[in-house]
């Protein structure tokens, strides 16, 4: 049986991808953010799409489904928010929005993506309280898409409700793991630039960190411009997780770049194909926000099978 589904808050389109990919009819999309609306609409042209925030969406204008997909701001659980800030409330807020539509619509099943650090929301129990008041059990898998296949590690939590007493918990496949060196782009028509003598000189902080990076991995490998981390990352292995901004510069011997969008595009699992944002940043604020859509693919698939 194929099932009928919305995403709220689909931003790029990870969730309807992989949904769609598992046989999902996807009927509706909704974002804030009329960029991203623009991009899901170029990728998924068959959907309704909606530029809203949802809340103050009219549910009863959302088409009936029987999956949920969701993946709420991750904005104020995410331990790279830095200092907490009154707009963090907000982005948090955000989940309520699946409870919203649950009350009117009450689909069989729901998929709900955000970091792992959404259980720690002051107010998680009550949310997942309020939606057993709906009939809602909640079960929570962590689940690094590096571990599917992916050559990223990207720890996310996915949470699937059903409506059951009993939580609902999925069998996952587990795949290799695909090292970044098979997207990465070696050869000179990649944008490179000499780590010694730029016009622009990098930062003691990013040289250092390539000085580590070469005595633990050799002349190739990649290193991230901020964050805690002191060396680099082999390129032998997944890349670690990508974020809204550019974070990860590429060094081969004696040059670098930085990890360009389509690198980017591949990391998340996106096929080559896949259309993005109009400019560099908005592109990578999509991507960084994205689902990794074979998560929703073997999500969905395995549900189907529980089902």
């Amino acid at each position: 049986m194929s099932m009928r589904a919305v995403d709220l808050f689909a931003g790029a389109g990870g969730l309807t991808t992989g949904a769609v990919a598992a046989g999902v009819r996807v009927l509706w999309a909704a974002n804030h953010w009329r960029a991203a609306v623009d991009v899901h609409a170029a990728n998924h042209p068959g959907i309704e799409h909606s530029c809203q925030d949802l809340h103050q969406a009219d549910w009863s204008r959302v088409p009936r489904h029987d999956l949920l997909l969701a993946a709420p701001s991750c904005q104020g659980h995410s331990k790279s928010r830095g200092k907490e800030r009154p707009h963090h409330d907000a982005a948090r807020s955000t989940a309520w929005a699946v409870v919203s539509c649950v009350e009117v619509h009450r689909p069989a099943f729901g998929i709900v993506e955000n970091v792992p650090e959404f259980r720690q929301w002051i107010v998680y129990d009550e949310w997942k309280a309020t939606l057993a008041k709906f009939g809602y059990s909640v079960a929570e898998h962590i689940v690094d898409a590096a571990d599917l296949g992916v050559p990223q590690n990207r720890v996310r939590l996915l949470l699937v409700l059903a409506r059951s007493r009993a939580p609902l918990f999925l069998d996952l496949p587990r795949r290799p793991h695909v090292p970044i060196r098979d997207v990465l782009d070696w050869s000179d028509h990649a944008k490179w630039k000499p780590i010694h003598g730029r016009r622009r000189p990098l930062v003691q902080k990013t040289l250092a960190r390539i000085e580590a990076g070469r005595a633990a991995h050799g002349d190739r490998f990649v290193v991230p411009y901020y964050g805690a981390t002191r060396g680099g990352r082999g390129v032998d292995r997944p890349i670690g997780t990508l974020t809204t901004r550019d974070r990860y510069l590429v060094v081969d011997h004696d040059r670098s770049r930085m990890l360009s969008l389509d690198e980017a595009r591949a990391a998340m699992g996106f096929p080559a194909g896949y259309k993005l944002g109009r400019t560099h940043a908005a592109s990578m604020m999509m991507l960084g926000n994205a689902v990794v859509p074979i998560v929703a693919t073997d999500l969905c698939e395995a549900l189907a099978c529980a089902a």
